[in-house]
């Protein structure tokens, strides 16, 4: 989600790029990219098992020389649709007590409007979000298949919430660098991250093994050794292997140390 200016110059320059679109706030998005008719493209079907991918649905729009690409994930839109009821029910209830500084709620206000003093649901507007149910659009000036537009996308997603999590799991603060090659250092830890997390999945899925990665760092986490004295014999207690803990383990080659023993 870049600015005009900033795909001027992409564009200046001859460099190839995926953004996201604001469906929202862009007219040609808004009016011409997602009221285009047109059929979806099946990338991943509907899942059967919590193991399997997230459904996708792609289509590729025009809008004279510039590509879009609009992506539909229907359990994302199943839950959309479930959230707006559930808030509209809510809002349905406040207005009946003559709540108006609910206008002041942004969540509320997109499905609102006035009628002499106060406000109603505006049934319109309430048809208008159904529009965005589930969906992202991208734009791309490359070449790639739409769908591999979208998994390609998808993966800046899984490298955001790598850095995000490396930062949580180390505790890591703000760093304001002075070097250059401190900045690189710096870029090229979530790239390790990336590289490390992604042959870990390739070893599970060879076995046949597949384990969200938000549980594999919350079973790693639970995994500690902690350190008790006798006399003057000192011990290692390791707490259970729960969950996937037992399967990282064993496909990156390492031996789980013993749930006690004696540090010499």
């Amino acid at each position: 989600m870049i600015s005009q200016k900033t795909l001027d110059e992409l564009e200046e320059h001859g460099w190839d790029y995926i953004l996201g679109a604001r469906m929202r706030n862009q007219k040609e998005v808004r009016d011409q990219v997602l009221g285009r008719a047109g059929r979806y493209r099946t990338v991943s079907p509907a899942r059967t098992q919590s193991k399997e991918l997230s459904p996708l649905q792609v289509k590729e729009v025009w809008v004279d020389d510039r590509r879009y690409v609009v992506c539909r994930n229907e359990e994302h839109a199943a839950k959309d649709r479930a959230d707006r009821e559930a808030l509209l029910a809510a809002l349905q209830d406040r207005l009946r007590q003559g709540a108006t500084s609910l206008v002041g709620n942004r969540g509320y206000r997109r499905y609102l409007s006035a009628r002499g003093q106060g406000f109603e649901i505006d049934a319109q507007k309430v048809e208008r979000e159904r529009r965005y149910d589930g969906k992202w659009v991208l734009r791309t000036t490359t070449d790639l298949d739409a769908a591999e537009v979208a998994l390609t996308y998808k993966q800046l997603w899984m490298v955001e919430d790598i850095f995000r999590s490396m930062k949580s799991l180390l505790e890591t603060r703000p760093v304001y660098h002075r070097t250059d090659a401190a900045i690189r250092g710096h870029v090229f830890c979530p790239f390790l991250a990336l590289r490390l997390r992604t042959e870990l999945e390739s070893r599970l899925a060879a076995r046949a093994e597949s384990c969200e990665w938000a549980s594999v760092v919350r079973d790693l986490d639970r995994l500690e050794e902690v350190e008790i004295a006798k006399h003057d014999t000192r011990f290692l207690l390791r707490t259970e292997a729960q969950g996937s803990v037992g399967k990282v383990f064993q496909v990156a080659g390492v031996a789980l140390p013993p749930t006690i023993r004696q540090v010499s």
